[in-house]
């Protein structure tokens, strides 16, 4: 196409005479002008002609599949759903992605994090994704991202533009934002094989408010071409030093370039405030840590937001804001007293004496309290809560739909809501496809798609009842507990080995199913008190080519992140 070779020629902002230009797009040079014609509009008024000179105002953000990005493998791509999924697709078939560059100059299906769409107009935003494969576990993945957000600082400070990184991947120059990072990934043949999104406003949009531009920020005037080289020959400096080293040593520099670094700022969560507070810095894991009123908070990215203070109105809250979060489990009730969104403190109890609920109450109570709680316990437990406090307590059971997560459970009031609860509270902690795993007097396995699908799950016995129905019905089995070992040599061994394996036979199947369903990454998240049990017992492989995290009282996350958005 004629006026996309032109394009390409003319997108370095250098002078070019008509009739090289012509030569070029094998073409006459009274052609020219309508053949520009046929370009983008809003790239039309960027021309300046002077004796049979043509000049564009200012460098684009467009690149010629021609350059040189050594030792790296480039691909320009008119136009694509998605540079990651290029990239993300080739992984998944088996093709090497290491250190391939994939450049779209139109994305139909651009995503930035927490599922936001990149939005953007030809020639304006340099839009790339690199691929690149290492040795790590699943669980590091989620630091890489702070490694190429200071990968495009550091190039960017080497071509004059002063930027700085907002926590986690945000590049950002005062209260603009210059660019954004969307790290993906695919475990293969043991190994990671990273796919790195990054999106760089290069020219200012008038359609845009309170972005920042490299044209506009740069002492220099870098191509196109200037920037991705930069930043890819930093990345590969950087990711090598990680996968040796870890974020550890990066740490301080990072910090250098963190523009909230010491600053007030507040974390919004689809603009409900969750936290507010200084920050202290960031940790060698990448969490963001962050002094509160109630104390040090370290805080994952998920579906935070970071912002300062002169850019929020007053954050949006919950009308009550003083909470007594209840989950009543079979054997235990666990409560958490909550404030702004924030989780103060957290108890537990038998049923058999609630006496410390009911301190509690008396302790930490306020005018204004509400109770929500989820229970799977039975009708003579739930009396004995009520009793233990003085105001009524709202039950909430499982439901047809909420935070956007849709249940497909047949018949939703026998779903039971602890069950519910635990895939609400897994959006604290991923955004991927996964499997939430209970381990209480019964097991759960249940499955939840990264575009919010709860698919159901399975329940099977506990620990303890799988140990007690052996030991019940047959006559040889009466042994104490044993412990759990690959190859058990004893008969209590033995026991608690296959009940463990069992338990983690059931989350490998569902992770696998799960996979095959959605082609997309699949985190566990594991609670209940057998959790580090099971979590340990699973095979080394699978935690290094997964992201299993263990999360205490996902339940009241659930509640927690229930009442955020009512």
């Amino acid at each position: 196409m004629p006026a996309f070779r032109l394009l390409t020629l003319l997108a370095d902002g250098r002078a070019h005479h008509i009739t090289e230009l012509a030569r070029a797009i094998e073409r006459v040079p009274q052609q020219l002008n309508s053949i520009w014609q046929q370009v983008p509009a809003h790239l039309q008024p960027l021309l300046r002609q002077r004796d049979g000179v043509w000049q564009l105002s200012r460098p684009l953000a467009w690149l010629d599949d021609a350059a040189n990005l050594a030792p790296f493998a480039l691909t320009v791509l008119r136009e694509t759903t998605s540079s990651n999924d290029v990239l993300l697709n080739a992984a998944r078939n088996g093709e090497s992605i290491h250190r391939k560059v994939v450049v779209a100059h139109r994305q139909s299906a651009g995503r930035g994090r927490q599922g936001r769409t990149w939005q953007h107009r030809v020639g304006e935003c340099l839009m790339f994704s690199v691929g690149w494969t290492m040795s790590v576990a699943q669980s590091q993945v989620g630091a890489v991202t702070l490694v190429v957000a200071l990968a495009c600082q550091q190039a960017l400070a080497k071509l004059g533009c002063e930027v700085q990184i907002k926590w986690p991947n945000d590049l950002v120059i005062g209260l603009d934002k210059l660019g954004g990072i969307l790290v993906e990934s695919v475990r293969h043949n043991g190994q990671t094989h990273l796919v790195i999104g990054i999106g760089i406003n290069f020219l200012s949009s008038p359609n845009v408010e309170q972005i920042a531009a490299v044209q506009a920020a740069c002492t220099s005037k870098p191509t196109a071409h200037d920037v991705l080289n930069e930043v890819v020959q930093q990345l590969n400096d950087l990711l090598p030093q990680f996968e040796q080293q870890g974020f550890a040593p990066m740490q301080a520099v990072y910090e250098a370039a963190h523009r909230d670094q010491q600053q007030d700022v507040v974390l919004l969560n689809d603009g409900v405030l969750q936290h507010q507070g200084r920050v202290l810095g960031i940790d060698d894991t990448g969490a963001l840590r962050l002094q509160t009123q109630s104390g040090e908070q370290k805080i994952v990215s998920g579906e935070i937001s970071l912002r300062r203070p002169e850019q929020c109105a007053v954050p949006t809250q919950p009308t009550e804001s003083h909470y007594l979060l209840l989950d009543g489990g079979n054997s235990r009730l666990k409560w958490a007293w909550v404030q702004n969104g924030e989780i103060l403190q957290t108890h537990a109890a038998h049923y058999r004496d609630l006496t410390a609920l009911a301190n509690d109450w008396q302790r930490h109570s306020q005018p204004h309290t509400r109770i929500i709680g989820s229970a799977v316990c039975d009708a003579e437990k739930l009396q004995q809560v009520q009793a233990a406090l003085p105001l009524p307590i709202q039950w909430l059971g499982s439901m047809e739909q909420a935070l956007g997560i849709r249940n497909h459970y047949r018949h939703v009031n026998e779903h039971g809501a602890d069950r519910w609860f635990n895939v609400l509270g897994s959006r604290k902690f991923t955004q991927n496809a996964c499997v939430v795993v209970s381990c209480g007097t019964a097991v759960t396995v249940d499955a939840l798609t990264h575009n919010n699908h709860y698919l159901g799950g399975s329940i099977m016995p506990g620990f303890y009842l799988m140990r007690e129905s052996l030991l019940r019905r047959t006559a040889q089995l009466n042994r104490p507990e044993g412990e759990y070992y690959e190859f058990p040599t004893t008969t209590s061994n033995a026991i608690t080995t296959g009940m463990t394996d069992a338990i983690c036979g059931a989350i490998m199947m569902m992770h696998a199913r799960l996979q095959q369903r959605t082609h997309t990454q699949v985190d566990i998240i594991i609670t209940g008190g057998g959790a580090l049990k099971v979590a340990k017992a699973l095979p080394e492989r699978f935690v290094l080519d997964n992201n299993v995290k263990i999360v205490d009282n996902l339940v009241i996350f659930g509640l927690l992140n229930w009442i955020n958005q009512q």
